[in-house]
């Protein structure tokens, strides 16, 4: 079984002159899910290489036991200084692809066409796909084979407007995730603020959260596709 992890390139929160990027809990608790599942990991990104860390993210109140895990972990730090670059990475390679969050994404990878074209062809190939928190606004402009937004009456879920706004970024960030999916017609819920909720429709797997993104990598070895790439061959 093999995953590929996206993770953004983009370090500059908007015009407040802070800085962002992939959040901590979003990458290292789903890493783990899948490496102690067996699974063989490959983590991207568009400009490949070392890619930002949302200094916010690693803030005492934001570590959990899996993040210091993933800080300790010299195997894991060393694949993160080493992201491949996303331009060189196929859908042909693997089982599934799984999205972190953090505010990068809303600057990057949801306006990435490589992204965009690689979330379209893990679909068509019938392998799920998971994005977590700020990461499902990565389906912003993608589509079906038809032409229609690829969230289009699907249930969904993502970081909520309440929460942007608790984090005090509403007027800061491109859009609004929960506004996106809903405006591209997707079937948007949520819980309260901060609980762990993940939504699984067709191939698609969303988080609401960071504290989503663990069940989400859950949710996504138990989907009934990767359940069958992972089978032994008869």
């Amino acid at each position: 079984m093999k995953v590929l992890m996206v993770l953004t390139s983009h370090d500059q929160l908007g015009n407040t002159g802070r800085k962002t990027g992939f959040w901590l809990e979003e990458l290292a608790a789903p890493y783990y899910m899948f490496k102690d599942a067996g699974a063989h990991i490959v983590l991207a990104s568009p400009k490949g290489g070392l890619p930002p860390l949302d200094p916010k993210s690693n803030e005492p109140a934001n570590q959990t036991d899996l993040t210091r895990r993933f800080e300790g972990d010299a195997d894991a730090m060393a694949q993160l200084a080493s992201t491949a670059r996303l331009d060189s990475v196929s859908s042909d390679d693997f089982d599934a692809v799984f999205y972190p969050g953090g505010h990068g994404p809303l600057w990057d990878l949801a306006e990435d066409a490589t992204s965009l074209r690689l979330i379209q062809s893990f679909i068509a190939a019938r392998k799920p796909a998971a994005l977590v928190c700020h990461a499902p606004g990565v389906l912003r402009h993608v589509v079906t084979p038809q032409g229609k937004p690829i969230v289009e009456g699907k249930e969904v879920t993502g970081f909520a407007n309440s929460e942007e706004e608790a984090v005090g970024l509403t007027q800061v960030v491109p859009f609004l995730v929960e506004d996106v999916l809903e405006a591209n017609g997707g079937i948007y819920s949520k819980l309260a603020d901060w609980s762990p909720y993940v939504v699984t429709d067709g191939l698609l797997i969303t988080g609401q959260n960071p504290a989503s993104s663990g069940p989400a990598a859950a949710r996504l070895l138990q989907h009934p596709a990767l359940v069958a790439a992972a089978a032994p061959k008869a």
